[in-house]
């Protein structure tokens, strides 16, 4: 599985619910697949993609989505103590583990070296799995998703090489946030 294929399972296993996308590619991914007014991309705030998913999810108290990545995560693992302390916190963390700090260079992280799913537990997430399968991950996300009550974490191992991806995201920031505010006001 790449990352493209990792995020187009979120895609579809999503409709309305708040999506926030950590820095880099995966939001410019997501953005030219399928790009959706529930959607935050951030830019230049790298690891702190969960620490915002769980603000939506805490205010809006709906299942809430966050796309990280496992640089993101590993420089910022707060996000995964506080998630961990809110046991009816409706967050699915879905981690795109490439081993790489992709788009700033493809400089390497340890992430392989880190047992993702143990850290969560043992921060408080009720369930915690990884796979390396596309088809596999798309079930959990699914599932994961339609039944999202309390934190779980999703670990996407990403093994295959990535398509060419998108530009950067060029929109102004202050319309972004406030289509993103719109959204969660109309479906929260």
């Amino acid at each position: 599985m790449n990352k493209t294929e990792a995020v187009a399972a979120v895609l579809a296993a999503t409709t309305i619910e708040p999506i926030v996308y950590t820095t880099g590619y995966a939001c410019r991914i997501a953005r030219h697949l399928d790009d959706r007014p529930s959607h935050f991309y951030m830019t230049g705030s790298m690891g702190l993609a969960s620490s915002i998913g769980i603000g939506v999810a805490r205010e809006t108290g709906r299942p809430t989505v966050v796309v990280d990545g496992d640089g993101s995560l590993l420089m910022n693992p707060v996000g995964l103590v506080t998630a961990g302390a809110l046991p009816e916190l409706p967050l699915a963390h879905v981690v795109l583990d490439d081993g790489a700090y992709a788009s700033t260079g493809g400089q390497t992280v340890p992430s392989r070296r880190a047992d993702l799913t143990a850290w969560a537990l043992a921060c408080g997430y009720t369930r915690a799995v990884e796979t390396d399968d596309a088809a596999r991950f798309a079930a959990i996300v699914r599932d994961e998703v339609a039944r999202c009550a309390a934190p779980v974490l999703i670990v996407a191992r990403l093994t295959e090489p990535d398509p060419p991806v998108p530009g950067r995201i060029e929109q102004d920031l202050t319309e972004h946030a406030q289509r993103f505010a719109h959204h969660l006001a109309k479906h929260g």
